[in-house]
């Protein structure tokens, strides 16, 4: 299932990396691992979400948390929830490289330098994460 986002109102179609009965998982294009879960539901705030959403949302971010430490070994995972530019519930998870363009900054701040960060492929990671959330909760 794809689902619509409406964005400077236009609709666009996300593909998912990742989905269930609650929510979807997609990449953010960066220069750093980024993954982006979203409620499958068009719902504005979080506190909209039934349980069983935010029980999907919450354990997601943990296992992509995870994931990225092991996987990558950054310096930080950053986690975070604005909505404004995109008005549904969702998500930003990255892992955070002292080298990389942007920190100590966020990825939205100043850039601070230049940088070719060099790093595992994400196709493993994704491989991880996918083998994990699919894993009986318990």
């Amino acid at each position: 299932m794809n689902a619509d986002i409406e964005k400077d109102g236009q609709k666009t179609e996300l593909k998912p990396l990742i989905e269930n009965e609650y929510i979807f998982i997609e990449i953010h294009e960066s220069e750093i691992p980024w993954l982006k879960v979203f409620s499958k539901k068009p719902y504005k705030e979080f506190s909209q979400c039934s349980p069983e959403e935010k029980r999907a949302i919450l354990e997601a971010l943990d296992v992509i948390e995870k994931a990225m430490l092991e996987y990558y070994r950054p310096e930080k995972i950053n986690i975070a929830s604005f909505g404004n530019m995109l008005p549904r519930v969702h998500w930003h998870i990255m892992a955070r490289f002292k080298e990389d363009s942007y920190f100590p900054e966020p990825m939205w701040g100043k850039k601070q330098r230049e940088t070719q960060l060099s790093l595992p492929l994400l196709d493993g990671f994704l491989e991880l994460v996918e083998k994990r959330l699919k894993k009986p909760v318990g």
